[in-house]
């Protein structure tokens, strides 16, 4: 399939990747003309203006965003819509907040332009590994589209979830639990560090040799294993640990919904705290958001 690729961030620049070596053609927008330099030189069809992207593209156009949730996600569409036609597809793979979806799919209804929300996950390692995809929208586009979801995912790794919203939904609760389980492993390993045998453990080892056997093993582990590998200590970053906005609105979801969520809340919380004074287990959960989604660490100076 021809597919219209916007925004070359560290996910969609992978994604690119991924679909140009499944055999997909890829023409790529971005704001900054140096990634969509970079892309041209692995085989995709570069495009310096949304409108020469969307005139290289056959009919019916399928163009995946993945650009910030919110504001560019609003921004971009609307320059889209007025140079899309009937039966063209957007499909916003970000991080995009469900309700934001079903108003983008009411709003571009009217114009025949179909609308699909995927949620994503699998951060810097999908390109080697496949991305795990939550798909939500028009289960006639989805059949159409799926050989793209085919060649980003691992075998079993998507699924069509249901209605417009729902792949972000998914989503959502995802980052909830994946909060929630960084947030054990980061307490574990402070009292393991703090102990009166915190100075003779080798906190990677640990870490590998849970992954063997034991009922807590995880990729998070293996995550834990190449940080503390290559920082035993993690001295040279703090614990101030960012959040990428599905925790707060599945804490809200939740609070509508009068579902207790105790555990995934307190995660968040911890989040907002570890902004104001670090402790090693913030720096074991800033370690591995960043070794998982690449995002940075705020290095000691």
């Amino acid at each position: 399939m021809h597919i219209g690729m916007i925004g070359l961030g560290k996910m969609g620049m992978n994604m690119a990747r991924r679909l140009l070596s499944g055999g997909h053609l890829v023409t790529a927008f971005n704001r900054t003309p140096e990634r969509i330099n970079e892309i041209e030189k692995e085989g995709a069809r570069g495009a310096y203006t949304i409108e020469d992207m969307i005139t290289s593209l056959p009919a019916p156009r399928i163009v995946w965003l993945m650009v910030p949730a919110g504001k560019p996600v609003d921004e971009v569409i609307g320059k889209l819509q007025p140079l899309l036609e009937r039966g063209d597809i957007i499909i916003d793979g970000g991080n995009s907040f469900y309700k934001d979806d079903i108003r983008h799919e009411v709003e571009l209804k009217p114009y025949g332009i179909h609308y699909m929300d995927a949620g994503v996950s699998g951060g810097i390692w999908g390109l080697k590994i496949g991305y795990c995809l939550m798909v939500g929208g028009d289960e006639n586009i989805y059949e159409y589209v799926e050989p793209v979801f085919k060649t980003l995912a691992p075998e079993n790794g998507y699924l069509y979830c249901g209605k417009t919203g729902s792949g972000h939904f998914v989503k959502m609760v995802h980052n909830g639990i994946e909060y929630g389980m960084m947030a054990a492993y980061a307490e574990g390993f402070e009292i393991l560090k703090t102990s009166p045998y915190g100075g003779s453990m080798d906190l990677s080892r640990i870490a590998n040799l849970w992954n063997h056997g034991s009922v807590i093993r995880s990729w998070l582990l293996e995550l834990a294993e190449s940080a503390f590998t290559k920082d035993k200590d993690l001295s040279s970053i703090t614990g101030y640990v960012e959040d990428s906005g599905e925790g707060r609105w599945m804490v809200q979801e939740a609070v509508d919904m009068a579902v207790p969520i105790p555990v995934i809340s307190s995660a968040l919380f911890q989040r907002f705290r570890s902004r104001e004074a670090g402790s090693f287990a913030d720096k074991v959960l800033a370690a591995l958001r960043h070794e998982f989604v690449g995002h940075g660490v705020v290095k000691k100076e």
